[in-house]
């Protein structure tokens, strides 16, 4: 007999779980894409697959509160319609026909643990992948409608693509102007007549390659300079679409995150920009040491050998050495043949490459003179240039981000340039966020997990209890407790973020709120059983 009756109630609590599960979903999920839509103009196929791909993402959040409306909603008919008192006067207990609401709890609380630690950043990624595999059509679309796309970098740099006319068949556009920006102003401006579009999906970003005809370019400060050379494939590579965020990981992620630390690609892109930098300011020294002392330096790739002299080094731009005039440099390229060049006035520039552990790099000469010759040249580069055994004794073999979380002074012989510092300072604060977002998801997913046990079974008692009003009134009064356990969540996420990871009073309160359900569950099934 018990078992056909806990059958009858599950039954009646699933049918409106299901119902209230299904009709929040939509609503939630169509509500989720607007940004998406809006942000990116992505088309009616686009928007059908990250539809679907936020459905499970939005149960996270849906099925306790359709489990709430549901155990709210079954038990205050049951005592309502006097079936429960029917029961207990059989001599049921009133925790016996608990046991439904107490099942579909447990089983919410399991989905919604699952669906928050594996499920939900396993579908986030999947929506970003559909929108990076339609990144040409969103770039396309974007510029046909708005006439400019802003491209997503994930990084302080920005980039505006302008174009007055496209061929989205040839993936071509035509009259198009590229702005880069960064948060201290306009960079570089790049125009072309026109521009051939490619793009390459990767694992965690997306390549766009603009191969641009009739080219020019505007920079600013000591990188004005302005130019045609017919073809050029200019490449920048973006991040991501949706952002790469702790609370888009899963927990195993998150665990990989905690113990290696490059893992978590702002911490790798932001300690490669401090390496970089490193790099650039060790090869300043060594070159300052040598050309103070009235010697060359000297650098080379596969194929060619140059000595450089300067007045000094400047260190004025991320990963750019500026030299000082008069600049001269001697090349000696594979086959023996040799020349000089010399830059009476123009100041020259040693550019370092991000990306790998061992950057190379080139020099750069605005407007040198051939020695041999007296030629004028437009413009003097050599590339591939591999680091000097001075940089590498400096880095002295130790990984990357150890060695730029470590004191810079000490490689350098002095302090670091206000660059430098500046860059490390946000790597510091980069990885106590990262550290401290990821002690705030962890707790927070599991208190929210918990806390569906608690909240639903206030839901049943409060049903019970307001057995005589309204129905609805029961989910409305059990709202109250979960607005508790939420409010408690996010103040204790805020306050874990804002005070850092060594601090534990955001966890306390995060789970203070669970305590607090707890409480109450306790409070409201002792006067049930007193009745």
């Amino acid at each position: 007999m018990i078992f056909t009756l806990h059958r009858y109630m599950f039954r009646e609590l699933l049918r409106i779980f299901i119902l209230a599960t299904v009709g929040l979903t939509l609503i939630l999920s169509l509500v989720g894409i607007l940004r998406p839509v809006q942000e990116y103009g992505v088309g009616p196929r686009q928007a059908v697959h990250i539809l679907i791909y936020f459905m499970p993402i939005t149960l996270t959040f849906v099925l306790p509160m359709a489990a709430l409306f549901a155990s709210a909603l079954a038990y205050g008919r049951f005592a309502s319609d006097n079936e429960l008192d029917a029961c207990r006067a059989s001599g049921i207990g009133m925790l016996t026909l608990v046991y439904p609401g107490l099942a579909l709890a447990v089983l919410v609380a399991i989905a919604n643990l699952m669906l928050s630690f594996h499920v939900m950043p396993y579908f986030v990624h999947l929506a970003e992948k559909s929108l990076k595999a339609d990144a040409k059509q969103i770039l396309f679309r974007n510029i046909e409608r708005r006439g400019y796309y802003s491209v997503p970098t994930g990084k302080s740099d920005n980039y505006l693509i302008y174009a007055d006319d496209l061929d989205l068949k040839d993936d071509t556009l035509y009259g198009i102007i590229v702005v880069e920006a960064s948060n201290e102003g306009t960079k570089n401006i790049i125009t072309s007549d026109k521009t051939v579009v490619k793009f390459d999906s990767r694992e965690n970003s997306n390549e766009v390659q603009l191969v641009v005809h009739n080219y020019k370019q505007m920079g600013s400060g000591d990188n004005c300079w302005e130019g045609n050379v017919g073809l050029l494939a200019l490449t920048k590579e973006f991040g991501s679409l949706l952002g790469d965020d702790i609370k888009f990981k899963k927990i195993e992620e998150m665990k990989q995150i905690r113990g290696d630390l490059m893992r978590f690609d702002p911490i790798a892109r932001t300690a490669q920009a401090v390496y970089t930098q490193l790099v650039t300011e060790l090869l300043a020294r060594d070159i300052n040491e040598v050309v103070a002392t009235g010697g060359s330096y000297e650098l080379r790739n596969s194929t060619t050998s140059i000595r450089l002299t300067a007045r000094r080094c400047e260190l004025r731009q991320h990963a750019t050495i500026t030299l000082m005039p008069p600049v001269a440099v001697q090349e000696r390229d594979g086959s023996g043949r040799y020349r000089r060049l010399l830059c009476e006035k123009e100041k020259g520039e040693i550019l370092v490459q991000e990306g790998t552990t061992e950057p190379t790099f080139s020099v750069r000469l605005h407007n040198p003179q051939a020695q041999e010759t007296g030629q004028l040249l437009v413009q003097y580069a050599v590339g591939d240039l591999v680091l000097p055994e001075g940089v590498k004794r400096g880095l002295n073999g130790r990984p990357m981000l150890q060695a730029v979380t470590a004191d810079l002074a000490v490689p350098l012989r002095r302090p670091p340039s206000s660059i430098l510092a500046r860059q490390q300072n946000s790597l510091f604060k980069e990885i106590g966020d990262a550290l401290t977002d990821i002690k705030a998801e962890i707790n927070s997913r599991l208190v929210f997990g918990i806390g569906c046990v608690p909240m639903i079974l206030i839901g049943i008692g409060l049903g019970i209890i307001q057995r005589g009003g309204h129905l609805l009134s029961a989910f409305g009064a059990s709202c109250l407790p979960a607005a508790v356990l939420i409010v408690a969540i996010i103040s204790g996420k805020n306050l874990t973020v804002n005070l850092g990871v060594q601090s534990s009073s955001g966890i306390i309160i995060m789970w203070s709120g669970l305590a607090f359900l707890i409480l109450l569950t306790a409070i409201i099934y002792r006067k049930l059983r007193r009745t």
